[in-house]
């Protein structure tokens, strides 16, 4: 089993670290989009959520661009994870309301897979942006 991120998770925490490495200047969306071989509209998507969960904040006017809205220090990145991904369920049986497993309630892989995506969480929770800038 490949446990795997979806790519909006995966470009909020990149446009986070990029953010993280140019915390000194306001940076257009269009830098970061060049920079990350992504479309502008793709990351105005990723924007939006970061600014909605406030890791980001925007400026307008001519000068205007995406900045970190507080130090990368207090970014922990399990948060951002857990934030921006739609669906940590990583067997059908995690979903909600999904009683469909023909071994429930004697199924011990539930455990040891929920046991294992904790580990996963609590090593993410260990570490902020700092730790990847």
């Amino acid at each position: 089993m490949l446990m795997r991120l979806t790519r909006f998770t995966d470009n909020a925490l990149r446009c986070l670290m990029y953010l993280g490495r140019n915390a000194d200047r306001v940076v257009t969306v269009g830098e970061v989009s060049r920079r990350m071989a992504m479309s502008e509209d793709h990351l105005l998507k990723v924007v939006r959520r970061l600014v909605e969960l406030g890791y980001v904040r925007t400026l307008r006017g001519r000068r205007g661009g995406v900045r970190l809205s507080k130090p990368a220090s207090e970014i922990v990145i399990g948060d951002v994870v857990r934030n921006t991904e739609d669906n940590l369920a990583i067997v059908p049986c995690f979903a909600p309301g999904d009683h469909t497993c023909p071994l429930a309630p004697d199924c011990r892989l539930a455990n040891v897979l929920e046991s294992a995506l904790g580990a996963f969480f609590a090593a993410l929770q260990a570490r902020t942006l700092a730790d990847l800038l």
